[in-house]
């Protein structure tokens, strides 16, 4: 009887191995990049405030000591009030205050503040307050700009644990792996809002309105680009981190509020990454437990475990035993996200609440 009903169940299993295993292997499609010779911009760089992030000061600091050329850096903070003030005025970084529009997230009334205020340079770049770059990322950023059919090029960043930061921060560098593996792709890329570069000339009348309404500058930016069909180019390099020391609490607010963001900003996000996720939990689990109580033989049904594994450990720059641990049940923790976040219809980001079932 038993195996009755095991032989159908580890069919069941096969499948999804075979289909693991394919995505697993299967070659990212991306496009290759025309490289225009001497296409150097002047660039601003935007950077939105609310609130002193960790190690913000140290972020301008990064931002200004880039190799490229010929660059301006403009702080756009919530008010002369705001907690980053203080510390944009000891970086020496220009800075104007967001004008409050009433429409848009708090973030995007920063950034069309400024793009109203500087009109006349040729490529913008946004830069969220709580990165730090290598020297390299200003120069790597603008340079896929001079091929005319990408519209946004983006880096997606390493969420870097702090020193004497706890489980959750391990969790959440694992946790933003997954957008690396949508990056390589340009199937599933999208451009990040923390360190993304366009031409002046993407943002027309028309698009500059959609923008200036949006609550998520970069899902609005990834749209307009792909109305226009122009591509997303990213910059697959080690340019930008993210320093972290998430609490349970911090990181559960973070991680539900980016998922919800992500599924209604892209729809098939959510179908297909609930089964993704549930596909991996049930395929490790099952393993674990046939290899015990039913066959060794089960153990084959650990490879798409192991593959996701290795380009962990690959991608992590501190390879401790505490990555396997967490690989374990970091599927479970994005399908969490994913339900949860589908319940959600208001965010609330930076102390501010929006209304996300119109994005």
């Amino acid at each position: 009887m038993l195996t009755l009903l095991m032989n159908p169940f580890i069919a069941f299993l096969s499948l999804i191995w075979i289909g693991l295993i394919a995505i697993g292997f299967a070659k990212r499609k991306s496009g290759n990049l025309i490289e225009k010779k001497g296409f150097k911009p002047h660039v601003l760089v935007i950077v939105p405030c609310k609130g002193a992030d960790l190690m913000f000061r140290k972020g301008l600091e990064s931002i200004k000591k880039q190799t490229y050329p010929s660059y301006d850096i403009v702080a756009v903070p919530d008010s002369l009030m705001d907690p980053s003030v203080a510390e944009i005025k000891k970086a020496h970084v220009k800075y104007i205050t967001k004008k409050d529009t009433g429409v848009g997230s708090n973030k995007v009334m920063a950034i069309t503040t400024a793009l109203k205020a500087f009109q006349y340079y040729g490529v913008y770049v946004i830069a969220d307050s709580d990165i730090i770059c290598n020297r390299d990322w200003l120069s790597e950023l603008v340079r896929p700009l001079g091929d005319g059919s990408i519209g946004v090029s983006t880096a997606y960043p390493y969420f870097a644990p702090v020193k004497g930061s706890g489980f959750w921060a391990r969790v959440k560098m694992v946790w933003g792996f997954v957008g690396n593996g949508l990056m390589e792709s340009e199937n599933t890329r999208f451009s990040w809002g923390g360190s993304m570069a366009f031409r002046k000339d993407l943002l027309d009348a028309k698009s500059m309105r959609f923008f200036s309404r949006s609550i998520s500058d970069d899902i609005a930016i990834t749209k307009i680009a792909k109305r226009k069909k122009l591509r997303v180019h990213y910059v697959n390099k080690s340019l930008v981190e993210v320093p972290s020391d998430d609490s349970f609490a911090k990181f559960s607010e973070w991680a539900n509020r980016q998922t919800a963001l992500s599924i209604r900003g892209y729809s098939s996000n959510f179908k297909y990454g609930l089964i993704y996720y549930a596909a991996n939990a049930l395929l490790l689990y099952s393993a674990i437990v046939l290899s015990i109580f039913y066959s060794y033989l089960c153990l084959v049904f650990l490879v798409p475990f192991g593959i996701r594994l290795w380009k962990t450990y690959r991608r992590a720059r501190r390879k401790s035993p505490d990555i396997a641990f967490i690989c374990l049940f970091i599927d479970l923790v994005y399908a969490i996200n994913l339900v949860s976040a589908r319940m959600k219809n208001e965010i609330v980001w930076r102390g501010v609440s929006y209304r996300i079932d119109t994005i």
